[in-house]
């Protein structure tokens, strides 16, 4: 546990650019203090990071509930947050090389927190147990050197089952009185209402690919997903951008082969067995540099509901004795390489998904309404921006050889803590210089 003293350069400075969002130096000033929070307090909610501000000599310390009216109650906007986010991304990734979008959806836990905004109770499949969860739909723009959130959705959770459950339960021939059967009419509008206002996965995903187009800060980025987020709305709104994606294929998927529908697994078996010589080698720069090799075969087919696509069957093993990876595209110039090194990005929503859970928070914080949680997800796609923007430089200590000189999140952590920790040292050094004791000092950093 270390008290914040004051925010560190590092991270004021590439804050100041998003001053203009808020109305008063005061919720600037709480929006700084909470980044902070979530990338240095092991309690990352709203309470643990209060608790380790430290306030200056002759300023009375503001109460939690002050931050937190500032930070999730003010009118300050977190799509304009967002936006500007998004635009000073757009600024590093035009300068970075090739950059690709992943979309992708994951589960935030929250087995304490039943009223939490999009809280659901279901069946959870990875953890194998009922569970408290909200389900987020995320899009992660990253390249060989980073990986940063664009925007992160919860679902809100739908009830349609249970609804229609209860009105075939309620259910009467008649009503005796006016009011009986103008409640009924009510609870009839209110489950029509709820249906309308749900929205799926896919058009949530739809809506992210359209304000991301729309706003045009990754003009030749193409889009990479799971079979999971494929659908025909995200593909058709994708590609009325003039941009291009690149899924994971079911192995259930029917396509077209020799003038009927096959599934893709049949066609794959068949390819092995028959003609084996149709997949090339293939070797694939990853993320991080290293070489690997495939061995695939590509062709364009036509697709039920998405027309014509190319499609990739992919092996990583020379015998082809491995199961098959089934890829997607509607690049049909794209060959297996080009396809590859795109799909390899994928996994770029996964370390994002890691670190906003482990590092920036998203589990921890327990708030109430839609808004307040926007705003808590936006911010930690902030924080987790920033801790790659920290310069910092490679370490000589034999204790980080294993880097060989490179900078590593590890090291720009280190450098944020050495900040911190200065900060702490320059405060000491004012109060001893007050003539204050130890304990006093003490009481200062950590009160009892």
């Amino acid at each position: 546990m270390i008290p914040i003293v004051s925010v560190p350069e590092s991270i004021a400075q590439s804050l100041r650019s998003y001053r203009a969002i808020f109305s008063r130096e005061e919720g600037f000033a709480w929006m700084s203090r909470y980044v902070t929070g979530l990338l240095v307090s092991p309690n990352k909610t709203v309470q643990g990071i209060y608790d380790l501000l430290v306030w200056p000599d002759g300023e009375a310390a503001p109460s939690r509930r002050a931050m937190h009216a500032s930070l999730f109650e003010s009118g300050w906007s977190s799509d304009a947050l967002m936006g500007h986010h998004r635009q000073e991304l757009g600024v590093i990734y035009r300068l970075g090389g090739r950059s690709v979008v992943s979309l992708d959806w994951t589960f935030s836990h929250h087995d304490r927190g039943p009223k939490i905004y999009g809280i659901k109770k279901r069946y959870e499949y990875l953890e194998h147990r009922q569970s408290l969860y909200q389900t987020l739909m995320t899009g992660v723009i990253s390249n060989r050197e980073r990986v940063d959130g664009v925007e992160v959705v919860v679902q809100a959770p739908g009830f349609e089952k249970e609804e229609k459950a209860y009105l075939k339960a309620t259910a009467k021939g008649g009503y005796e009185s006016k009011e009986a059967g103008r409640q009924r009419v009510v609870e009839l509008f209110a489950h029509m209402q709820h249906k309308w206002a749900y929205k799926k996965r896919s058009e949530i995903f739809g809506e992210l690919v359209h304000q991301i187009e729309q706003e045009g800060h990754f003009p030749s980025s193409p889009y990479v997903f799971e079979n999971g987020v494929l659908s025909v709305e995200v593909t058709q709104e994708i590609e009325k951008w003039g941009k291009y994606w690149l899924s994971e294929l079911e192995k259930s998927r029917h396509i077209f082969w020799d003038n009927r529908d096959h599934r893709i697994e049949e066609v794959a078996l068949e390819l092995r067995q028959s003609h084996p010589e149709s997949f090339r080698k293939v070797t694939v720069k990853e993320r991080n540099g290293h070489g690997k090799t495939f061995w695939g075969f590509t062709k364009c087919v036509r697709l039920k509901r998405y027309g014509k696509k190319r499609i990739f069957i992919v092996h990583e093993e020379e015998g082809l004795s491995d199961p098959p990876r089934f890829c997607v595209t509607n690049a049909l110039h794209w060959g297996a390489k080009r396809a590859l090194e795109t799909w390899r990005y994928r996994g770029a929503s996964e370390t994002f998904h890691e670190f906003d859970k482990q590092d920036a928070g998203v589990e921890a914080a327990q708030l109430r309404n839609e808004e307040a949680v926007k705003k808590h997800f936006r911010l930690s796609c902030v924080a987790q921006s920033l801790l790659q923007s920290i310069v910092a430089q490679p370490s000589t200590s034999e204790k980080f050889a294993f880097a060989q000189g490179a900078i590593t999140s590890g090291q720009r952590g280190r450098t944020r803590l050495r900040e911190l920790f200065r900060a702490i040292l320059a405060f000491v050094k004012h109060l001893v210089e007050k003539g204050l004791s130890n304990d006093q000092v003490l009481e200062r950093l950590i009160p009892a």
